[in-house]
Order: structure tokens, then sequence, then C-alpha cells
């Protein structure tokens, strides 16, 4: 569903992506490893289309080029980012229906909105709050499902783990797994490599900018992590 060949990200004249060659196949949980600094946010600007890059980035079968971050989404890619970027001041259902802004028809709109909430029910209990007096891990829970409202045939998960306390990193790691389980298609980026290889099928590792290692998840049993992230 998603293939990059020869990715490359620049900021000005730093290089943060080296030519990343990386596949997700349809119903697959690939996830991209790595310490802070080793190009894993910066691959996932790419995809969106939020950030320049270089190289090919092919979705569904169709090359983005220039394709633009709104038809990206209307084409089915969504995205979760790093540090989350609710909306602090409009509520939980604004933030959702937001979500599903590229989409036409209400009755099935609210029919998701109905799911997620369902799927996290502490965000049917804060459903009129405005997002921003959730907790970390509540808000965490938003961003995916707004994300998920816009029903995506890819999702982009960046660092959803971060900032937040382990009993609930345990909660947002089981829910992805179920995603998995219903056939979502996921790109998962992490620094929390022991809850992200328990879902992954496939693991790539990064390391200033560059893949130091690839293969399903089973291969890193036991094996120096730190490592592969230090490209040694």
């Amino acid at each position: 569903m998603l293939r990059l060949e020869g990715l490359t990200v620049d900021y000005g004249p730093v290089r943060a992506v080296h030519g990343l060659d990386l596949a997700v196949a349809a119903g697959e949980l690939v996830t991209l490893l790595g310490p802070n600094g080793a190009g894993k946010s910066s691959t996932i600007g790419a995809i969106t289309g939020l950030v320049p890059s270089g190289g090919r980035i092919v979705f569904d079968g169709a090359e983005l080029g220039r394709v633009s971050p709104e038809v990206r989404v209307e084409r089915g890619i969504a995205a979760s980012p790093e540090g989350r970027h609710i909306f602090a001041n409009l509520t939980v259902a604004e933030n959702l229906r937001l979500g599903a802004a590229t989409r036409k028809n209400a009755v099935e709109v609210r029919s998701d909105m109905e799911r997620f909430l369902a799927l996290f029910p502490v965000l049917a209990e804060r459903i009129t709050q405005p997002a921003g007096t959730l907790s970390g891990g509540e808000q965490q829970m938003l961003a995916i499902a707004r994300a998920l409202m816009s029903r995506p045939k890819l999702l982009l998960l960046d660092e959803p783990s971060l900032g937040l306390a382990p009993m609930i990193v345990a909660r947002i790691f089981d829910f992805i797994g179920q995603l998995k389980a219903e056939g979502m298609t996921i790109l998962l980026v992490e620094q929390n490599a022991a809850q992200a290889m328990r879902v992954a099928d496939r693991v790539y590792v990064m390391s200033t900018g560059e893949v130091s290692f690839t293969g399903p998840a089973s291969a890193l049993a036991g094996s120096d992590l730190m490592a592969l992230y230090l490209g040694s």
C-alpha cells in the first residue's frame, strides 16, 4: 500500500533522511524505531506532505509527488502526530468531527464517532469538555480517534507513547493491536521498542537518517537495539 524509494528530507544544508527505502503492505503493521534525531518524524512528515522531500512516495499504486496534504487525506492517509496536536479550545466532539472534515455522509460520520467513543469510553465521558482539559493519555486517545474519523486506508502513528505513564502506554498499544486485528494498515513510529515490537509485523530501525536494520519483529528478539540505534 505504501512504498518509499530513496526518500530524502533536507532542512537547509542538513539531511535528516538519507535515501530511505520502506514498504508497508495492506493490513500490515510496520514499526519504525530509532532514537531522537534519527529521521523518523521527518519520514512521517514527508508521507503526509507537510515536509518537502525527494525520492518517490507511492501510495495505493499512485505516486504522490506534489500532491497536497489535503488531497493525501482524501486519498486515505491519516496521521496522529507527535505531541498529539489536538485543538485544546474545542470540545472532544468538535475535535472528532474535524477528523471527518473530508467526508460527506453525516450518518456514517455519526456512526463512526459512536464506535470510537465506545472503544475509548473515557472520551464519551468527556465528550463536551474542551480537549485541553484531558490528561495526556486521554489526549493521545483523542488524537488517534480523530485520525480514524477520516476512515483512512493508512494510519500513521508518530510516537503515541511519548510522555505517558507505563499503564497508559500499555492501554494505547492494546488499542493499536486491536486496530491491527481489524485489518487496519499502520505505520508506527516509536522509541518504546518493547511495546512497538509487541504489535509489529515488521520493523525498520533508523539511525542518523539511515536504516540499520529491517526484518520481522521476531528477528530483533534478544538483539542489541542500542547498537542498531547507533549504527554499530
